[in-house]
């Protein structure tokens, strides 16, 4: 008797313990799916500013130019900037440098809102691989069609070129891989010696810690030299466009 009493009380402790793990899973697939769907709210007001992320970013072309931008919305009197991430996955990306960061928008499922400004941060493996991605690519094109601006930092460029945006242009990138991108692309003009480039609505960068000189142009063409000076003073960074090796190209 005391040997069945055992085995049904061992039934319903597996019983109850399968039950639990099918609740915890059901839980944590719920948790998944309501963190892939809630999309930010943006501001209708202010310009859409999106971030295009990958495995592999780099931490320092992402951050500075997100950085300067968000601080727009604590500036009065301008049109601020809405900032988001865009990527092909709703699973969290993961930096070169090991940040987990999870994606507000996933450009392959979403509906994504209009886009004025793309900032195409440098990844690791922008000049390979990353060049093959058709879906990327063709996402680039399309915001390409009605965005105000399109910048990039680093190697970001070479995202550009290959998607044909700089086609005519002229553009900069990291001055190490200068070289690299002339080969590659032989057509384009690639300038050295200058931080960024500013040719009709693309503004290339050399990127990394110049990432923000590049991101407080655009603040300063769009606002004004003293909201510009201003976002700055806020990362403490020295600002003065006459210091900073540029290009504009009327």
């Amino acid at each position: 008797m005391k040997k069945i009493k055992f085995i049904v009380l061992a039934l319903l402790l597996i019983t109850f313990a399968c039950s639990d793990k099918k609740e915890t899973k059901a839980s944590s697939n719920e948790s998944k799916e309501i963190i892939s769907k809630e999309l930010p709210q943006l501001d209708p007001d202010r310009y859409n500013v999106a971030f295009l992320i990958m495995d592999g970013v780099y931490n320092t072309e992402l951050t500075a130019p997100y950085d300067i931008f968000q601080h727009t919305i604590f500036r009065e009197g301008i049109k601020a900037m809405n900032v988001f991430t865009v990527a092909n996955t709703n699973e969290p990306v993961v930096t070169f440098e090991g940040m987990r960061l999870l994606p507000d928008f996933n450009y392959l499922e979403d509906d994504l809102p209009k886009i004025d400004i793309l900032v195409v941060p440098s990844a690791e493996h922008h000049l390979d691989t990353d060049l093959e991605d058709e879906a990327m690519l063709n996402f680039v094109k399309d915001v390409d069609k009605q965005a105000q601006f399109i910048t990039s930092h680093c190697d970001g460029a070479f995202v550009l070129a290959k998607a044909g945006l700089l086609d005519g242009i002229v553009s900069t990138t990291f001055p190490s891989d200068i070289d690299k991108m002339r080969d590659m692309f032989p057509e384009l003009e690639i300038r050295k010696d200058v931080l960024f480039v500013h040719d009709g609505k693309y503004i290339t960068s050399a990127g990394g810690a110049k990432s923000f000189e590049a991101a407080l142009y655009l603040s300063e063409f769009l606002y004004g030299k003293e909201i510009a000076k201003s976002l700055a003073g806020g990362l403490v960074i020295d600002w003065d466009l006459n210091k900073v090796p540029h290009l504009v190209i009327d």
